[in-house]
């Protein structure tokens, strides 16, 4: 384990059960102008959990064309959290880069709602 890994700490399985990792598919993306740093709102269907809103700041990458239609993973079982105007409903999971966040996406297509195992 490097240093970095020992900093994170370890995780039990149990834990990682409790983050709920749903895929989705992106349905609807508007500008967000209120919001400090460039971002989308975007609603997305989770099928069985519903179609849910968040802002994410991913405009450095992607337009909203570039959104509608395709399936993302989010993190569903967060408690709502206020941005502004905005109540986010679940996390759009991604990596940061240098040029903006990648968001995660799915190699293939999958039901809305499915857990990540």
């Amino acid at each position: 384990m490097n240093e970095a890994d020992e900093q994170a700490g370890l995780i039990s399985w149990a834990d990682f059960e409790k983050v709920m990792l749903c895929a989705g598919t992106v349905q609807r993306v508007e500008e967000f102008p209120e919001a400090r740093k460039p971002a989308w709102k975007l609603w997305v269907d989770f099928g069985p959990h519903g179609v849910r809103k968040t802002s994410a700041q991913v405009k450095a990458l992607y337009t909203a064309e570039d959104l509608v239609g395709r399936q993302v993973v989010g993190v569903i079982n967060f408690p709502p959290k206020q941005v502004g105007p905005v109540r986010s409903e679940f996390l759009l999971t991604g990596f940061p880069t240098d040029e903006g966040v990648v968001i995660t996406t799915l190699e293939r297509p999958v039901p809305n709602g499915t857990r990540m195992a």
